[in-house]
Formats: structure tokens, C-alpha cells, sequence
């Protein structure tokens, strides 16, 4: 039986709720590419944070694996988790280890209660999210966080960004440490290559999607993907 994975917009503001299901007999590697986002996953029991990635993070799945997640845009998951994105970059942790004890085991509990069913679990997840978005104090700046992500993804030099952001060059790089997890130069290699990977998934051909995505050329586009995912653009869109 393969594997299944879907997706939907969520209620909560510019997040994304997922759900997927590990092959139900020989659930094997399997890479989960970085895109500047952070999640919270249902997995097996527990709840855990996954931070921003700066290189593809390998799984290896047990047979029939389920997982519920809720992933959060750029800027968004700090708030939620209430830490900085460069203090969990690279790492998948325990919810309990960011949220206070109590807060914590209550939304694994109710969790748990609501596992059986994607919609009640999903709807959980969002509930919690929402509240703390809602009641936490504000830690980034929702319009320096757009006009960075709309100029790496428009390949502006990180000076023309951050002078139409109205800060210095250092102060960017602090603000998107905290934001996203890593600087914009970092930011904007992900976000294209997760471009490119999109357009390669889609049938395009690899020199369209290099001169399409913003590269040099066919040959950059192949190192940057291998830099950031591991493996060939061929490999991940087999």
C-alpha cells in the first residue's frame, strides 16, 4: 500500500494543516525538503516542534506511520512557540520543552482523545494555535518578515532589502534569525530551490525550470539542489 500525504489551507493565518501516512508494509527513507517553515506533528503518541531545516531532514518511517501537522509561514512559528526560529534550526524537540508543563500535557491529552480522526485532531492543533497567536505578545514583525520573503524571492540584494525595509543590514540579519531561523541569503536558496523542485515536480524540463527559478544555469541549479536536499533533482522527482 503506498504512502499518502494531503494538505489544506488552515483557520489559523498563514499556516497549512497536513496529514500523511507511511506505507503500510516497507515504509522506507524518506526527506522532508526545508521551505523556512515550522511545525507541530502528531507523531506516534507525542507532540513535537520541528524548527526551520537549512538542509533536507531524513526520516526513516515505520510501516503505517501517522502523522498530523500543523506548519506555520515564515515568522509565524516563533510566535506560536514563543522562542526565536534560530534557537530550534535543525532540530525536531518535545512540545513540552517550549510550552509551559501544563499546557503542554493538556493539548497531548486532548490530542490523544481526538487522534483517531484527522478533522477533530486538526481542528485541536488549530485551537491552540490560534489562542496562543492570539495571547501571546507579538515577537516579529509580520511587515518586515513579507518584504523580506517577497524580495529574496524576487532576488534583491540583501542591502537593496534591507534599505526598503528601513533597517540596517545587521539588524535584518538578526530579525531573520529570529524569524525564520537563518539570514535572507540562506532564505532565499530554500525558497527557490523549493521553487524549482516545484516547476521539476510539475514536468518541466531542468534547463526551463534553472532559467525560470532564477539560476546561472542547469549546472547551478543541480549543486544548489544537491547542497540543500542530499540527493539529484532527478531523485526527487521520481
Amino acid at each position: 500500500m503506498p504512502g499518502m500525504y494531503r494538505e489544506r489551507a488552515s483557520r489559523v493565518p498563514d499556516a497549512v494543516l497536513w496529514w500523511s501516512t507511511s506505507p503500510g508494509s516497507a515504509a522506507g527513507e524518506r526527506r522532508v525538503l526545508p521551505d523556512g517553515c515550522m511545525d507541530v506533528i502528531w507523531a506516534d503518541g507525542a507532540l513535537l516542534v520541528a524548527g526551520p531545516d537549512t538542509a533536507a531532514h531524513v526520516v526513516n518511517d515505520r510501516p503505517g506511520a501517522r502523522y498530523v501537522g500543523l506548519r506555520f509561514g515564515p515568522g509565524i512559528g516563533p510566535v506560536v512557540f514563543g522562542v526565536p526560529a534560530h534557537e530550534l534550526r535543525d532540530q525536531r524537540v518535545p512540545l513540552a520543552e517550549l510550552w509551559p508543563c501544563a499546557e503542554a500535557r493538556r493539548l497531548t491529552e486532548r490530542a490523544g482523545v481526538a487522534a483517531d480522526m484527522v478533522a477533530r485532531l486538526g481542528a485541536v492543533l488549530e485551537e491552540a494555535a490560534a489562542h496562543r497567536l492570539g495571547a501571546a505578545p507579538r515577537r516579529v514583525d509580520a511587515a518586515l518578515v513579507g518584504a523580506v520573503v517577497e524580495g529574496v524571492r524576487a532576488g534583491l540584494p540583501v542591502a537593496r532589502i534591507a534599505a526598503d525595509a528601513g533597517v540596517g543590514e545587521r539588524r535584518l540579519h538578526r530579525r531573520c534569525l529570529d524569524a525564520f531561523g537563518y539570514g535572507p541569503r540562506t532564505l532565499g536558496r530554500i525558497l527557490r530551490m523549493n521553487r524549482a523542485v516545484g516547476l521539476a515536480r510539475r514536468g518541466a524540463p531542468f534547463a526551463t525550470v534553472a532559467a525560470v527559478a532564477g539560476y546561472a544555469d542547469q549546472a547551478h541549479l543541480s549543486r544548489e539542489v544537491r547542497s540543500l536536499t542530499g540527493v539529484t533533482l532527478g531523485a526527487l522527482t521520481r
